[in-house]
């Protein structure tokens, strides 16, 4: 086994840490909470076909991601060098997102052009995540990765948080006295052709480019890299990469990590990603409403994914990971159970009236308490898990490791959306379709029993 690299410095470590903050309103206001659920209900224009269409544009991305990232983890390592490929899936990501302000209202013909940018920018800001995190083992002792990962997703946490509040200071001035009235956005933007919602793509974009670039300041790119060509490292990459299929027997543990991360980690994508959909057409709530749901849940994410990386230190990332994913379930569960008509699916509930106030429902009050359960576990379950990975494998195939961590953890994200988009269009059901989740979650929480928590060795 190679020794453990040397430590960068704290403004190297707080660095590789903003990447977080950097990429996060992509998945907060992006995916999540703002423009899926106007993608979803507004460009499609109805629900079900809409989180059919939302489903299947994240399938493609999952199956991009899959095909690329142990390749382009195993070509990272063999070139040393993990910068340039960052840089340049950052760009396909803010490429994508600059183009989500052509998404015009009542513009059937726009799905397709606006659902490859979401495309481009969901492989952008994923393979990324990749050759970040497979910096982890390199600048920071094995005992500290769990409290510089959960660091990370916290501050990540926190960026999204910020964003969502920038977005709903836009969308509702009066509430933070910019302005006399909620009549119109800041800006002067038009709220009937929804420039708001649309501007979330560039304004994401221009945040990834400034606090990215502290990570390539000043984060060390692989003590000791080798300089090859982009043509040598992709030879010797795939080589690795065959390789490393060929002796994955030898390391069965981290396989069964692997496996295991696959499936419990597309759950929890799945009802995070589908969460905003799910409530904007259960109870046709607004962009004003999901951004504050959104706020809410992020708070509680970001003291738990400070704790997680605290807990994982102290009791491990295996039980660190598996307390989250019975949180996640329980979680998963009660936000099922939650309709317009029920609550704990058999129990009826009053009829929601348009003139409620904020979550002025027991429907909505029900979801809300599972969605503050989910947030305060979700941020220990990602966390601990890229602390896992970095515990199990040898540090010398960090890259492809991590590059087959993300393959993990995209293999079967097609397939969860998929599933819930095939539901969904079945039955009519949008509660029906986010029900799938519960399979991936269940299975790769029974499946993380057997795995040892022990480094391999080469």
């Amino acid at each position: 086994m190679s020794e453990t690299p040397r430590e960068a410095s704290k403004l190297g470590q707080f660095s590789w840490a903003l990447f977080d903050w950097a990429n996060q309103p992509f998945f907060t206001i992006i995916t999540t909470f703002i423009f899926a659920p106007y993608f979803a209900n507004v460009l499609v224009g109805d629900p079900v076909k809409g989180q059919s269409a939302w489903a299947f544009t994240q399938s493609a991305s999952g199956i991009l991601i899959a095909l690329m990232s142990p390749f382009l983890g195993a070509m990272a390592d063999a070139g040393g060098r993990r910068k340039p490929y960052i840089f340049a899936f950052q760009l396909l990501l803010a490429t994508g997102c600059a183009g989500l302000w052509f998404a015009y209202p009542n513009r059937p013909d726009l799905i397709l052009p606006i659902s490859w940018a979401v495309i481009m920018a969901t492989v952008g800001a994923e393979m990324s995540i990749v050759f970040n995190n497979a910096q982890l083992p390199g600048i920071v002792r094995p005992e500290r990765m769990g409290r510089l990962s959960g660091f990370g997703w916290g501050l990540g946490y926190c960026g999204g948080l910020i964003s969502l509040f920038l977005v709903l200071a836009v969308s509702m001035p009066a509430m933070f006295g910019l302005a006399p009235n909620n009549d119109t956005p800041l800006f002067g933007l038009d709220a009937r052709s929804h420039e708001l919602e649309r501007l979330v793509g560039p304004a994401s974009a221009l945040w990834l480019a400034i606090f990215v670039l502290p990570m390539f300041l000043f984060t060390p790119d692989s003590a000791g890299a080798r300089h090859q060509s982009l043509l040598v490292a992709a030879r010797e990459g795939g080589r690795s990469l065959l390789s490393t299929l060929k002796r994955i027997p030898r390391f069965g543990n981290v396989l069964r990590y692997l496996i295991a991360f696959m499936l419990y980690n597309d759950g929890l994508a799945a009802i995070i990603g589908f969460g905003g959909v799910y409530a904007a057409a259960t109870f046709g709530w607004s962009t004003v409403t999901l951004g504050i749901f959104g706020i809410i849940l992020t708070v509680f994410a970001i003291p738990g994914a400070f704790l997680g990386g605290r807990l994982d230190d102290w009791i491990g990332s295996k039980r660190t990971v598996q307390i989250a994913i019975a949180g996640v379930i329980v979680a998963t569960l009660g936000i099922v159970g939650v309709t317009a008509t029920h609550v704990l699916y058999v129990i009826p509930a009053d009829p929601i009236i348009p003139a409620r106030g904020l979550f002025g429902s027991v429907q909505e009050k029900t979801l809300m308490g599972f969605a503050l359960l989910l947030g305060f576990c979700m941020g220990p379950m990602q966390a601990a898990s890229r602390t896992l990975i970095a515990r199990l494998v040898p540090h010398e195939m960090s890259g492809e490791f991590f590059g087959l961590f993300a393959l993990s953890g995209r293999a079967t994200a097609w397939m969860t959306p998929l599933a819930i988009g095939i539901v969904t269009a079945a039955t009519g059901s949008t509660r029906l379709g986010m029900a799938c989740v519960l399979f991936f979650l269940v299975l790769g929480f029974v499946l993380l029993w057997n795995v040892r928590e022990e480094r391999a060795t080469v």
